[in-house]
């Protein structure tokens, strides 16, 4: 202050003509002792020393430089503010005293405890440190910081949270001191944020196994091994701190003095710019101006708060309009050197940016990690959680402690840290790192597939067969064999069998609008125009059986060729008919069912009615049944009769065939009951086509000495 005002007296552009004078006082750390000191000073009765004549009569106290605590600086500017005398503090931040209403005449050239708060917070955004401890001094300034640190740390959603919040004691409380570096070293938090003065920090040091041994460079008991063999010193604990090279001790640091040279310039500027001020244009009332002679605190004020001037070093100094500075704080480092000694380094700032707000600054390539990886530490409760995951909180511990759950089936996380997953949307499934959603898979039976390729094989030989067989039988049809066995309804009946086989085809592939609505109605009026053939065969074998009886000639008018063909042509009919009103009540469609898997999509086609569906299948049963039973009863007739016998078996295979497939049917998911129906339009359409045509192509193709008229009427077989 001495320097300051020494250095103003002697400008020839700051203060001319005018000579400062100043009075000294030392609180003590004491606020009876700091409230005495500053009542003295306003009131006149300081003892003072007069250096010049024209001094007389001047003010006793213009302005304060201090005090340096926040506790004293409350207590005095609280009094000062009733006479509105300047108090311009260079060390107090306690973030109360920027409330004006309060603190009237209050300024400081040191930035407020918020500001080094969000400092703090700052750097911890930085590194990413969201788990730390805080120590605080038993003090306003301590309690202020921890205050506001802990709100603005919680209004900062995930930023971070507390390990631990300890107070440290006044006095060299050796046990205090102890239990606190106990709670540090069992934390997890691996940084810890302190709001302390300097030689507080003093006696936490000397309770730290670290900072001890390395400034002496010995080791406490027990000795490593190799420390021993090396010959290292032991820690005694009774080293003397005042002989140690540390800059945690050096008061050679001027930054605290340089925030009162700022003050004192301060103060000189403002009331440079009063005796600036033109008579008639002054700021008070009547625009008139204050002079030495009547100046008071309060005028004084009026200037203070408008300063606005560059110190020598660049430092612009102002006030706003709660008495603060502008936010500045140097980011020093403290290094240990590799030979023991220690240093501070200045790596960055933290400053007002006109175009970010505040901004941090940080040359991190000069910042010296004491650690063995020479990097950052890591201070987290609990490790990120990767997408594909979501934060569990752990019950009754802070946010940043939490575990993470892995993501369900069908939902996903693709951030850090993401407190929920998200479900995927109804075609879609979460991949196996369910970091994102991935298309499902469309489910259906391929042609590609091993199943589909099958299928279409034999669906594709039965059709081959049934147009050897009906080659054979054209071919042929002028032989004794083909004839006997109603060549026009066999020729219709192999027909009928190729579409049987060809149908199910449709039942392979995507599922489509047309193929949806064609694949069961292709079914059920090929197989009963098939069965319908079979029918009649049946039925023209009993009335030829009839007619052979005495009486009988006039039954075979009932089963001419027309009637044959109107017959099979009105059963078909019938079928047709359901189909078209199934289609048009309630029509097949394309599905995509997601019951199945959660997985999949099993693309189906939904058969709209099922009662249109029972239908179909009840009137093919119904024909099949009776198809059965009129060849069951004439399975006994003479053997010139024999076809009978293989009708009844044919019909008794058709029958078991679906009769097993209404179950299975039911009980198979997706594809897999189309599986179940193709393969029994396969079954059933094998079993006619071999019990029916087999034999009879045999003795065509390998036994022609039996294709004879002779051979066919020695059976007893009946040209129809």
């Amino acid at each position: 202050m001495a320097f300051a005002i020494t250095e103003i007296n002697g400008s020839p552009s700051l203060l001319p003509n005018v000579t400062l004078g100043y009075s000294l006082y030392d609180t003590c750390y004491s606020l009876g002792v700091g409230y005495r000191a500053a009542m003295s000073l306003i009131s006149g009765r300081e003892e003072r020393f007069q250096m010049d004549e024209s001094c007389a009569g001047s003010p006793p106290t213009l302005g304060i430089v201090g005090p340096d605590s926040s506790t004293n600086a409350i207590a005095i500017s609280r009094i000062l503010g009733l006479y509105r005398v300047p108090l311009v503090s260079y060390y107090s931040t306690c973030s109360c005293l920027s409330d004006r209403t309060q603190f009237p005449s209050f300024f400081r050239t040191i930035p407020s405890l918020a500001v080094q708060v969000r400092a703090f917070l700052q750097i911890m955004r930085r590194f990413q440190w969201t788990w730390v401890g805080l120590l605080f001094i038993d003090n306003d300034y301590g309690h202020d910081a921890a205050r506001i640190f802990q709100k603005d740390l919680a209004l900062q959603s995930g930023l971070g949270c507390l390990a631990y919040l300890e107070v440290l004691p006044w006095g060299h409380e050796q046990s205090e001191l102890q239990r606190i570096v106990t709670v540090m070293k069992t934390s997890t938090a691996r940084v810890v944020i302190l709001f302390v003065y300097g030689s507080y920090l003093v006696n936490l040091m000397k309770e730290v196994r670290q900072f001890w041994e390395q400034t002496f460079r010995c080791k406490f008991a027990p000795l490593p091994p190799e420390w021993v063999h090396a010959g290292g010193r032991v820690c005694t604990g009774q080293e003397d701190l005042a002989t140690a090279e540390t800059t945690l001790l050096d008061v050679s640091d001027l930054r605290p003095e340089y925030n009162i040279y700022k003050a004192v310039y301060a103060l000189a500027h403002a009331l440079h710019d009063m005796l600036q001020c033109v008579p008639g244009r002054g700021p008070f009332t009547g625009h008139s101006c204050a002079t030495l002679q009547t100046i008071k605190p309060w005028q004084l004020v009026h200037y203070l708060e408008k300063i606005n001037f560059t110190m020598a070093l660049g430092d612009q100094v102002s006030f706003d309009e709660n008495g603060d500075p502008l936010p500045i704080y140097d980011i020093v480092n403290w290094a240990w050197l590799p030979d023991g000694s220690t240093t501070v380094l200045a790596v960055g700032v933290f400053k007002k940016s006109d175009s970010a707000g505040e901004e941090l600054i940080l040359e991190e390539d000069r910042i010296v990690w004491n650690f063995e990886s020479k990097k950052p530490p890591r201070s987290v409760c609990s490790e990120s959680c990767s997408p594909g995951t979501r934060v569990a909180r752990r019950k009754g511990e802070p946010v940043c402690c939490f575990d993470c759950i892995a993501c369900s089936e069908g939902e996903i996380s693709n951030e850090t840290d993401s407190t929920e997953c998200t479900s995927c949307p109804e075609d879609f499934w979460s991949n196996p790192q369910r970091d994102h959603c991935v298309p499902k898979i469309m489910e259906f039976l391929s042609y590609h597939e091993a199943l589909g390729i099958s299928l279409t094989t034999i669906s594709l030989v039965g059709t081959l067969i049934c147009a050897i067989a009906l080659g054979i039988f054209i071919y042929h049809q002028s032989t004794p064999m083909v004839r006997a066995n109603n060549s026009e309804l066999s020729f219709l009946l192999l027909m009928s069998l190729k579409l049987c086989f060809l149908c199910s085809l449709l039942f392979i592939g995507r599922p489509r609008v047309w193929t949806c609505q064609l694949r069961h109605a292709a079914f059920g009026i090929s197989f009963v125009l098939c069965i319908s053939c079979i029918l009649v065969k049946t039925m023209v074998v009993l009335a030829v059986f009839k007619a052979s009886k005495p009486g009988g000639a006039d039954i075979m008018k009932w089963f001419g060729a027309m009637q044959q063909r109107g017959t099979v042509l009105l059963l078909t009919s019938i079928q047709a008919i359901i189909c078209i009103a199934w289609l048009v009540s309630a029509s097949p469609t394309p599905h995509k069912n997601t019951q199945y898997h959660s997985d999949k999509i099993v693309y189906e086609c939904e058969v709209g009615s099922t009662v249109g569906f029972g239908v179909l299948l009840g009137y093919i049963g119904l024909l099949a049944l009776l198809s059965f039973l009129l060849a069951f009863m004439a399975r006994n007739l003479p053997d010139n009769f024999n076809e009978a016998k293989l009708i009844t078996f044919s019909m008794l295979i058709f029958c078991a065939v679906w009769i097993a497939f209404i179950p299975a049917y039911i009980s198979s998911p997706g594809k897999y009951a189309d599986v179940v129906e193709i393969f029994a339009i396969l079954a059933s359409s094998f079993g006619i086509l071999v019990a029916l045509f087999g034999p009879k192509c045999y003795i065509i193709l390998l036994k022609p000495e039996k294709n004879t008229k002779k051979s066919i009427m020695g059976r007893g077989a009946t040209k129809t």
